[in-house]
């Protein structure tokens, strides 16, 4: 994606503006939804204006250089399954953290966690090694009409690879900064392994879900909810360095999936049948890789009574106060390299997501805390 002549023109931060939109502008909207987003905007930076707005949102990319965390959203659901909605999951849940404390985002930016908006998402599209030539042009131009010709073939378009590549530059402004993504469906994990991976970073990872997602492709797919975890493992080298928990949903039992593929594996029945056993085993195995780890937070790890407003709810997961433990004890040792929230689709819940996103809220106040120590 890089080219020489592509680096001397524009410098990381330049191209992040044309790569994101403030927070909650990653869906494309014209009506519909369109008075919500901009309020949420406004409540989020504290603006009086669209203009204010803007004028913050680039304030806000200039402390990446200083940030202790960069949070990203990426809003889309391409990659999901059965039911769709996680596109909502980034703005609901800002919403959600600005009801439970109006001083959200000025208390974050003061420890040092920098929101840096959103991915703009072509809700069509998921990679861009899927495309042919002709739809990379088309859309290139949709997004970057203002751009040179020489400039504009170089930049990403589809949700994915605009992620992995807004990552890298962050990597590249500020190597210590710790992403925390918010989905999405959990296809958005895949470019946050991979941006962490290609800075040099060293990482386990511990994933909360209720289903593997260790499929090598699905449906000649090799890149989606079903599948980023496969690519992830083999990034990392396998060798157990993939540390799944809350697992009940799945064709092959528990032996098949740590044989072949390497992975260690906590179901969600263990779990329940003996909490804090398994915590003290699977924070044990997760110190004993040496290094930090890389949390993945699928929100239907967590048992579907509190949480099912998403695409694949499943019952008898894991308990939201056992889950928070976790990611507390995580944090401390052996610490987040990153972390992500992913599948939160609000208007799927029976509630409409209340539930759901008062939960996930919790989980990232936690995950903060987490990448912060």
């Amino acid at each position: 994606m890089d080219t020489p002549c592509y680096k001397e023109r524009m410098s990381p931060l330049d191209e992040l503006k044309l790569l994101l939109r403030p927070a909650g502008g990653g869906i494309f909207l014209v009506s519909t939804g369109k008075a919500e987003q901009l309020a949420l905007q406004r409540r989020f930076y504290g603006a009086d204006s669209d203009d204010d707005v803007t004028r913050a949102y680039h304030a806000t990319l200039t402390r990446i250089a200083d940030a202790k965390v960069v949070v990203l959203g990426v809003p889309s659901d391409v990659g999901a399954g059965f039911r769709r909605g996680a596109n909502l999951g980034p703005q609901a849940l800002r919403e959600r953290l600005l009801l439970d404390d109006p001083s959200w985002a000025a208390r974050c930016a003061d420890r040092g966690v920098v929101d840096i908006g959103d991915v703009f998402v072509v809700p069509q599209l998921l990679e861009d090694d899927m495309l042919a030539d002709a739809q990379l042009a088309r859309t290139r131009r949709a997004l970057y009409p203002d751009v040179s010709d020489v400039d504009r073939a170089a930049l990403p378009c589809s949700p994915l690879s605009i992620a992995e590549r807004a990552l890298a530059l962050v990597q590249r402004l500020n190597p210590r900064a710790k992403p925390l993504v918010l989905g999405g469906d959990h296809s958005v994990a895949w470019p946050v392994v991979k941006a962490l991976h290609d800075a040099g970073k060293a990482f386990g990872i511990l994933q909360s879900d209720a289903h593997t997602d260790l499929l090598e492709e699905r449906l000649g797919i090799k890149t989606c909810f079903a599948t980023w975890t496969w690519r992830a493992n083999e990034l990392l080298g396998r060798g157990g360095r993939v540390l799944q928990v809350g697992i009940r949903a799945t064709r092959f039992p528990k032996q098949h999936w740590e044989e072949t593929l390497g992975v260690r594996q906590w179901w969600a029945s263990d779990v329940r049948r003996d909490p804090d056993t398994s915590m003290r085993e699977l924070v044990a195995a997760a110190r004993a890789l040496g290094t930090p780890v890389y949390l993945s937070n699928d929100i239907d790890g967590t048992d579907a009574a509190d949480a099912d407003a998403t695409g694949t709810p499943e019952p008898e997961g894991l308990a939201v106060d056992w889950l928070c433990s976790l990611i507390d004890q995580l944090g401390h040792a052996p610490g987040l390299v990153g972390a992500d929230l992913v599948e939160v689709a609000p208007l799927l819940g029976r509630d409409g997501g209340r539930r759901t996103l008062e939960v996930a809220a919790r989980y990232l106040r936690h995950t903060v805390e987490g990448l912060l120590h």
